[in-house]
């Protein structure tokens, strides 16, 4: 490695040739155009106070993160709630990598996640019994050695029900001046226009007009017994409103996919005793219990506090709701439990039906109205991929929401979202459905096919069936799921019995090679990549569709290529200052502006690069960062001389590798490049743009290429500027 051999070229003289030949051939004036303004003047700093930039309509986990990340990129944003209090039936629980690692970047809030979840050891299992007091007959532990490790990722995947995450970014959003409202608590309020930093409870969207240069949205709301309205102008409407979607549904944006996979009614219920007995005797996370008298899953949501969710299937018609009251649903309780327990207290029934379908479209009415999290994408809960799929939306989206806002790139930026995210969500959609069907794989190989039930009851709904008296529909319904349930038996069920013990065989062969239900997938989790959108795809790579999901856990291989996620690497930070502060590669990125960071190498050909790619990305409005990247073992006195090739430069940060051991790989070997080549990471740690090998030509006019790309701006703006 040639370490600061530096021979600096003129980075201003290159430049000034570069300006120099786009004004003795300048473009045709009707080429020229604001960055931003091509299609409207909407964020040109002089509209009207009543507009709001951004309006999201729906408070769960996917609304507030990206009210959270919008904030802090300093975009006004105000969300709409059509509930009039936050939830708290515990729903999603299961926080995988990536979005821990975007919680990273949301104050504290990865590291209030971590110490407040309950001890690994008590969730990393499931659990499959004939009841909890029963029979075990297996349980898969999904936590692997490497998990706990921190070397793919600065942070563990989390077991946090989603309203502790609620409660959590509420306070987040509280910390940056959000205030909660009522409609009563707004006292005359609702008939002023929103400033930003509202939540607004109680208010539903009702309709929406796109039609004008701004979208005008109608709150319904109660005011002293009475149906209110309230209109709201925004510049974008973000529908984050779950799996039911108004948004989705005024806006005449159509799903496709998998409809009714399974219908249940979910139990939400405490229990000390009960989660101090599984606290001692057996601790998991999701227990499958399978008797002669019921069948459930249950959520373990948190042992220490008792708290749990029991997943119940339905069959409505022949079933409905009020055959399970919370009397019923106790004794349901008591059958899974295998005994009776004094203190349980049922707090919520709600029935739900499972689904696997993605909107036709993410993004619509030029670009103005966006979906995100459940609106646009509804799983299977297998895996978890829900609301990390709509968190990880949120991150994506945000950034580009403050590209448009600021000025820096066209509402065409907004159409890279879609580009980017729906494969994704499609590609979630049919890894949950794998791991769906896995789930079923168990009960089949009891004797209990899932799939023989829903065919016979198809058959009484639609078949001939059907024109049976409802009440001997439901006696039929009831006597077949009796006679699957005996298959459950001890009698049968056990080594002695021929069938039984094959049952157990084939059960235990499931478990063993892995084909039981998932709970993680670290190459979808952090290796999912862009293969178009707002990023450069390297000239000499075949962008074919990602393997095909196998509905196994796959161990994650960092990759640099052109939309992947930034690989993790521990590094120490180098500075003038006695304190060496080892971090993350992905912490180099910042999350409070639209920031692109440039990793290089202390060689020669970086130094040119470095000086481009800041002076360009200023030009295109938005900012740059360059890190330094130091081998391991680099003296601090050497990295003193990166001041004389960066001098000039406002942001750049010298950081040297730290390995795991002797043996580990280098930054540049895990990204498969050499040491002469670069990365450009976008504000979402996503790459946007790499050179393996270093640059051939003129580097300004490279980094035009590449902001141009990115950011969907013609470089004819370097002239315009320049004037």
């Amino acid at each position: 490695m040639k370490v600061l051999g530096f021979a600096k070229k003129s980075l201003n003289g290159l430049h000034n040739d570069r300006i120099a030949r786009i004004k003795a051939h300048p473009p045709p004036l009707n080429q020229i155009r604001r960055r931003g303004l091509s299609d409207s003047n909407v964020f040109n700093g002089h509209q009207e106070d009543t507009v709001l930039p951004v309006l999201i309509v729906g408070a769960g986990p996917v609304g507030l993160v990206l009210a959270i990340l919008l904030t802090k990129l300093g975009v006004k944003c105000a969300v709409l709630e059509k509930a009039k209090t936050f939830s708290k039936h515990p729903q999603a629980h299961f926080i995988n990598n990536r979005s821990m690692e975007v919680f990273r970047k949301i104050d504290g809030l990865a590291e209030e996640i971590r110490s407040s979840q309950s001890p690994v050891n008590l969730w990393r299992k499931f659990i499959y019994c004939t009841s909890l007091t029963g029979s075990v007959l297996g349980s898969v532990d999904h936590m692997h050695p490497q998990d706990f490790e921190k070397g793919v990722s600065p942070v563990s995947v989390a077991h946090f029900s989603q309203y502790k995450l609620t409660a959590s970014l509420l306070k987040q959003l509280e910390d940056l001046s959000f205030h909660v409202y009522t409609s009563q608590a707004l006292e005359g309020l609702n008939h002023k226009p929103l400033k930003g930093r509202e939540i607004l409870l109680g208010h539903e969207c009702v309709s929406i007009d796109a039609t004008g240069q701004c979208v005008k949205a109608t709150a319904a709301f109660l005011e002293e017994g009475k149906y209110m309205r309230k209109n709201i102008q925004c510049n974008i409407l973000v529908g984050t409103d779950g799996a039911g979607s108004t948004v989705r549904k005024l806006v005449g944006i159509d799903l496709r996919g998998e409809r009714s996979l399974q219908n249940l009614v979910s139990v939400h219920f405490l229990s000390r005793d009960l989660g101090q007995y599984l606290l001692n005797e057996r601790p998991g996370m999701l227990f499958f219990i399978f008797n002669t008298e019921a069948i459930g899953v249950l959520v373990a949501h948190d042992l220490k506090q008792g708290e749990f969710v029991l997943q119940i299937p339905f069959y409505p018609p022949q079933q409905n709701l009020e055959d399970f009251t919370p009397k019923i649903c106790e004794k349901l309780i008591f059958k899974l439990i295998g005994q009776e327990l004094s203190d349980i207290d049922v707090i919520d029934i709600k029935p739900w039906v499972m689904h696997a379908e993605v909107a036709e479209k993410f993004v619509c009415n030029g670009n103005r109205i966006i979906l995100a999290g459940d609106a646009a994408h509804r799983f299977p809960p297998a895996g978890g991929f829900g609301m990390n799929t709509g968190i990880q939306d949120a991150h994506n989206l945000a950034w580009k929401i403050a590209s448009l806002v600021k000025g820096i790139a066209p509402s065409s930026i907004l159409e890279t979202y879609e580009m980017e995210r729906k494969p994704i969500a499609v590609f979630n959609t049919t890894l949950s459905v794998q791991n769906f069907r896995a789930a079923m794989g168990v009960p089949a190989a009891l004797g209990l096919d899932p799939a023989v039930a829903n065919s016979v009851h198809q058959i009484i709904n639609g078949g001939v069936g059907s024109v049976l008296p409802y009440g001997l529909q439901r006696l039929i319904l009831d006597g077949i799921f009796t006679v699957g349930r005996a298959q459950l038996s001890e009698y049968l069920l056990n080594e002695s019995n021929p069938l039984g013990s094959l049952r157990l065989a084939r059960l235990r062969s499931i478990f063993e090679e892995g084909k039981s239900l998932q709970l993680q997938f670290p190459a979808e989790d952090l290796g999912f990549r862009y293969l178009k959108g707002a990023l450069v795809p390297d000239s000499n790579s075949s962008l074919g569709a990602p393997e095909p999901p196998t509905g196994h856990r796959r161990d994650y291989v960092p990759s640099a290529d052109p939309g992947s996620r930034l690989p993790h690497m521990d590094v120490r930070v180098l500075s003038d200052l006695s304190s060496e502060e080892i971090i993350s590669t992905l912490d180099l990125v910042s999350s409070d502006k639209v920031e692109f960071l440039l990793i290089i190498a202390p060689v020669d050909e970086s130094w040119p690069l470095a000086h481009a790619a800041v002076k360009v990305a200023k030009e295109f409005k938005a900012s740059a960062k360059v890190c330094v990247l130091w081998p391991n073992g680099t003296v601090r006195g050497i990295v003193a001389g990166s001041k004389v090739a960066l001098t000039s430069l406002e942001d750049y940060v010298n950081v040297v590798e730290v390995k795991r051991s002797p043996t580990s790989s280098s930054w540049w070997d895990i990204c498969q490049m050499t040491d002469k080549g670069a990365i450009l990471v976008r504000p979402d740690e996503h790459i946007a743009w790499r050179m393996k090998s270093g640059i051939v030509g003129d580097p300004i006019m490279e980094m035009e290429r590449v902001f141009s790309t990115i950011l969907g701006v013609k470089p004819t703006q370097i002239y315009e500027t320049s004037n």
